[in-house]
């Protein structure tokens, strides 16, 4: 789940304590008295839940990410999906508490209760073809609701593409900390190796920058395997809204489809992209043209992201170390099948 060049903040001790359920539940007439609050595995940024209790199972969000856990910026993501159920689409809004609030704020942080959502979630292999048409109609159907539930996205500067310069040095930087390691591991040897081919890659391509893209409509902002829950074929639930906000929206669909459809060698499924993206289209109103674009972004951003690294070496985190393989190998072989790989998404 690729989050480019944001970093998280390093989780504090503070952060990582069981949440406050008696004074959170006390707030929510008829929810019942706690029985267990359980963490749930998933999850890079805020902290989540399964709390059961005398009246039923509930999930429980712990905002931590200090970018989006002020209150404000969760009760604009509440009203968003409030108002997408309202338009039929697989979103779980969250309980209003007595008074009608969806944010409690106890002991200086945020959190607020929704209804336990019974699903798994579903990668790309274990889509058909038609799961795949139902998964780009759905993110279309996404789109169109966002812009109208929420406007016109507010007129901003363009979306600026990575510099080169920039990213030398930080594989530079990079470089010097994977060769302090000590011991070193299989992990370091693969990060050593694709830093340098990264480097080389990105010399011979430099010069393929794309221009900065400005906004054109609203995105979930983190669409992705982990945060879409199925019952049997069907989506059940879209969750985690965190990162909803103003953005190109078909690089959304991109970098879903990089992230559902990529094969641990690092490669994507082109025939399950072609069938996932001819329906986005109609789903979305959106041109082949628009989606060729998306595609030159999109890539240019993988040539040029290392967070994965950024997470293990600058911050010392290792819980994104298991997507780094495929991230890594995706890069390489996106630019070698460049054509192959627009054509899937405009075709």
């Amino acid at each position: 789940m690729p989050r480019s060049s944001v970093l998280p903040a390093p989780l504090l001790p503070a952060q990582l304590l069981a949440p406050p359920v008696r004074a959170l539940l006390r707030r929510y007439p008829g929810a019942g008295e706690p029985l267990s609050c359980q963490p749930v595995a998933q999850g890079l940024l805020n902290r989540g839940y399964r709390l059961a209790t005398t009246r039923g199972a509930y999930f429980l969000k712990q905002h931590v990410d200090a970018r989006t856990a002020d209150r404000d910026t969760i009760v604009r993501q509440h009203r968003a999906t409030e108002r997408l159920h309202a338009l039929g689409l697989p979103v779980a809004p969250p309980l209003p508490d007595g008074g009608g609030r969806t944010v409690a704020v106890i002991g200086g942080r945020c959190y607020a209760l929704y209804p336990w959502i019974d699903g798994r979630h579903r990668d790309g292999a274990q889509l058909s073809a038609g799961g795949c048409r139902r998964l780009g109609g759905l993110l279309g159907r996404v789109h169109t609701g966002l812009d109208r539930v929420m406007g016109a996205p507010p007129a901003e500067h363009g979306h600026e593409s990575a510099r080169p310069e920039d990213t030398f040095r930080l594989i530079d930087e990079l470089l010097r900390l994977v060769r302090a390691r000590r011991p070193r591991d299989g992990f370091d040897e693969l990060a050593e190796h694709r830093l340098r081919e990264r480097r080389v890659l990105l010399a011979a391509h430099a010069h393929r920058r794309p221009p900065a893209a400005a906004a054109n409509g609203w995105v979930h902002g983190d669409f992705h395997p982990f945060n879409l829950l199925y019952r049997g074929a069907e989506p059940a639930a879209i969750v985690d809204w965190d990162r909803l906000g103003a953005r190109p929206r078909a690089e959304e669909a991109v970098r879903a489809a990089a992230i559902f459809f990529v094969r641990p060698a690092g490669e994507l499924a082109l025939d399950k992209v072609r069938a996932y993206a001819r329906a986005y289209r109609r789903a979305a109103g959106a041109d082949g043209a628009e989606l060729a674009a998306a595609v030159e972004r999109v890539w240019w951003e993988r040539l040029n992201d290392f967070w994965t690294l950024r997470w293990r070496y600058q911050l010392h985190d290792h819980r994104a170390d298991p997507q780094f393989p495929a991230v890594s190998a995706l890069a390489v072989w996106w630019t070698r099948e460049y054509e192959a790989v627009r054509d899937a998404f405009t075709g």
